[in-house]
């Protein structure tokens, strides 16, 4: 019996988020590489995309601490006196992506440097009883 192969889609891509899995599409003819996944390889413009599981690590690219949050911010308690991190990280496979920067002194970004080692870490929220995982990263 084989496998069940999700479509190459945001909400696929999404699932796994919330089964603590980063996940991409790996281009099968030239070895491109993408997260949050792609249908089409924008390199070589093949559809020839595999599922790959990413190692989580990486070094961040860009940062920004964040004092005016959305209302889901909000709502976990950021704001003018508590801001938030928001970052972009060069996996080691390659994709960048972003995510929330935790474990980190946002309140003091001369702190934070491009280039610091990280690992993903999934940050759970209980919303209106329910659970919602979300991609993140942590100081490796």
């Amino acid at each position: 019996m084989s496998e069940i192969v999700k479509d190459f889609t945001i909400e696929s891509y999404l699932e796994y988020i919330r089964n603590k899995k980063l996940m991409g599409s790996k281009c099968k003819d030239c070895g491109e590489t993408y997260v949050p996944v792609r249908k089409l390889c924008t390199k070589c413009n093949t559809a020839n995309m595999e599922w790959v599981e990413m190692s989580g690590k990486g070094k961040v690219a860009a940062f920004t601490s964040i004092t005016v949050g959305t209302p889901f911010f909000v709502e976990k308690g950021y704001g003018r006196n508590k801001p938030y991190c928001f970052s972009v990280i060069k996996l080691d496979e390659g994709p960048m992506v972003s995510g929330q920067l935790v474990g980190v002194d946002e309140s003091k970004p001369e702190t934070i440097s491009v280039d610091m080692p990280v690992k993903v870490k999934f940050l759970e929220t209980e919303i209106k009883g329910e659970t919602r995982v979300d991609l993140g990263f942590e100081p490796a």
